[in-house]
């Protein structure tokens, strides 16, 4: 191994060798006072990122030590054209060495960097520039930076948000003179982080230097990271799962790590196991929980996973971002415990933009686990009363990390008893210092230290467990009713998968909350679709008691966050405003 080391320590940038799995740097847990010093530390090491085209293979190995290098020079660029401490660089987060380089190098030039998202294939050209003007208008930047293929739709949301625009092959272009760098404090921001779904009220998530690297710090404990880990990731930059824990972490705490681009892996989606399985150092990679579903429904039955994968080093299987399925982890497994994976490798895990990343996380080792809650608790009804009783299963999310506390209340504030559904509060360092310009969105979910997390929940032996957003709760005639529950019962039908469904309250015309729930359907026989609403339908009122207002939709029409998660919220505002038209159907 120490031959492998010096060999990718001795060939010139470009050559396609990866960085080193193993280092002789003495490996430090983001124990740094700034960002820019992380980096500092790292560059003396042998490790760094490594980026792979569309087939997996090495494209861009990119030691820590160049990266350091280039970030200087952008950081001189950018002071030489009039960026100052304190500015707004926003720039679009392409997985790449440029994009890394450019916000290391706002870092360096003690400016902000506020990634945005690329486009995503749902609402097009116009959805996108939309999205980017009002992000723009929210963080109030000196420039925007994005990457040369996306000049025509970038550039026409700088311009509209009269921010200025630039490629980051012009800003490479621009001469580098030699001048010292501002010198950042712990307490400084360090960047502004905007949430995947952020669209008509952007909120900015402020992170400082400090609370960075203390949850990048704690986050790498609760890991247990050890001197053999190599990470690969495909999650996309500009969220906060893939930002902060798959490229800040590996930098803070000196990992090497294979990327493929988001869009590479919704292509082909066993790219991001060949990945794995050929770069044999592998033992750590996170996904939300679609993207183990995806990867299992791509395995044919007729095919072995043994005879193409080899899974068996991987020991960290992180899932988190969203609602964690324990029938989706238990198909990825069925799918590949033939080619080495174990079920105890899973890692579930919760957190949030505005806690930096981490709020809690499983001990290695411990796997899913579960426990089942009547379904009356979950809705507040007394068992019994017009229902039999039903039971959901719910993940265990592991335990605080390092230096956070962690609360379940009441809507009025009180605490509540161990295994009482509430409000998650949590409390720690890594904590935002508040939404971007927006003092009143801080103060509503920000109290005494305190962060309103907005997900309902429990503690049960000191482990945390994540009921919903209490945001998407569907509350008909004092009943709460969570749409996942709905979601889950359709996906049960045959011919509907994880993603196909959509459930949010509506008011009818006759002034009434009721659920709506959105279908997406492939069969383009009316009375085969006729059929499938009204099994649709049953499922729903066997599961919930009610009756709800059923649309069959076309492929492709539920809207998703850039992070790949479905947005409840987007689709229910579009299926109102009449941009999501149900097939029409005979009563």
């Amino acid at each position: 191994m120490a031959q492998i080391d010096k060999i990718a320590a001795d060939t010139p940038p470009y050559a396609h060798v990866p960085t080193a799995t193993y280092d002789d740097l003495p490996r430090r847990f983001a124990d740094f006072e700034t960002l820019g010093e992380a980096l500092d530390y790292a560059a003396a090491g042998k490790r760094g990122l490594n980026f792979h085209d569309a087939r997996g293979s090495l494209s861009r190995p990119y030691p820590f030590a160049e990266l350091r290098t280039d970030a200087i020079d952008t950081a001189l660029r950018l002071m030489a054209i009039g960026v100052k401490p304190l500015d707004r660089i926003a720039m679009v987060a392409e997985t790449g060495p440029e994009f890394a380089a450019l916000f290391f190098g706002v870092v360096y030039a003690g400016a902000w960097p506020v990634p945005l998202p690329l486009p995503t294939s749902f609402g097009g050209r116009d959805a996108y520039i939309e999205q980017i003007r009002v992000q723009l208008g929210s963080c109030d930047p000196s420039m925007l930076i994005y990457p040369p293929e996306l000049a025509d739709m970038a550039g026409e949301a700088a311009r509209l948000a009269n921010v200025a625009g630039m490629d980051w092959a012009d800003l490479g272009n621009r001469p580098a003179p030699a001048a010292p760098l501002p010198q950042a404090k712990p307490d400084d921001i360090g960047y502004l982080q905007y949430s995947s779904g952020s669209t008509r009220f952007p909120h900015g998530v402020a992170v400082t230097h400090r609370a960075l690297l203390n949850n990048l710090a704690a986050h790498s404990h609760g890991m247990d990271l050890i001197a053999s880990d190599r990470c690969v990731s495909w999650l996309p930059w500009y969220h906060d799962m893939g930002l902060v824990g798959c490229f800040l972490s590996p930098v803070a705490n000196q990992l090497s790590v294979d990327y493929l681009k988001t869009e590479d892996f919704a292509r082909r989606p066993l790219a991001w196991l060949d990945l794995i399985t050929r770069n044999m150092g592998t033992t750590v990679s996170y996904s939300p929980t679609f993207g183990y579903d995806i990867c299992a429904r791509r395995m044919s039955s007729q095919t072995k996973a043994s005879g193409r994968f080899d899974l068996s080093r991987w020991r960290i299987a992180g899932n988190g971002a969203d609602m964690i399925r324990p029938d989706v982890m238990q198909g990825f497994v069925d799918a590949f415990e033939g080619a080495g994976f174990t079920a105890n490798a899973f890692l579930p895990s919760y957190g949030l933009a505005e806690a930096t990343l981490a709020v809690s996380i499983m001990p290695p080792g411990e796997g899913i686990r579960v426990e089942l809650v009547e379904e009356t608790q979950l809705s507040g009804v007394a068992s019994g009363q017009d229902r039999p009783q039903r039971f959901r299963a719910i993940v265990n999310c592991g335990k605080p990390v390092r230096d956070m506390m962690v609360e379940v209340r009441e809507e009025d504030g009180t605490p509540l008893p161990e295994r009482a559904i509430g409000k998650i509060w949590c409390k720690g360092p890594s904590i935002m210092d508040g939404y971007f310009r927006d003092p009143d969105s801080t103060a509503a979910c920000l109290v005494d230290g305190w962060l309103d997390t907005g997900d309902m929940g429990y503690l049960s032996d000191g482990y945390v467990y994540i009921v919903g957003r209490a945001k998407d709760m569907i509350i008909v005639n004092g009943k709460n009713h969570w749409p996942q529950d709905i979601e889950w019962a359709v996906e049960q039908l045959p011919g509907f998968k994880a993603g196909d469904i959509a459930a949010f309250a509506i008011t009818t015309p006759g002034g009434e909350e009721t659920p709506a729930v959105l279908v997406q359907c492939r069969s383009s026989d009316e009375k085969e679709r006729i059929r499938l609403r009204e099994a649709i339908r049953e499922k729903v009122r066997s599961v919930t008691g009610m009756n709800c207002v059923i649309e069959l939709i076309p492929p492709r029409t539920l809207p998703r966050t850039s992070s790949g998660k479905l947005s409840r919220a987007k689709a229910r505002n579009l299926y109102l405003s009449g941009d999501i038209k149900p097939y029409a159907i005979a009563a």
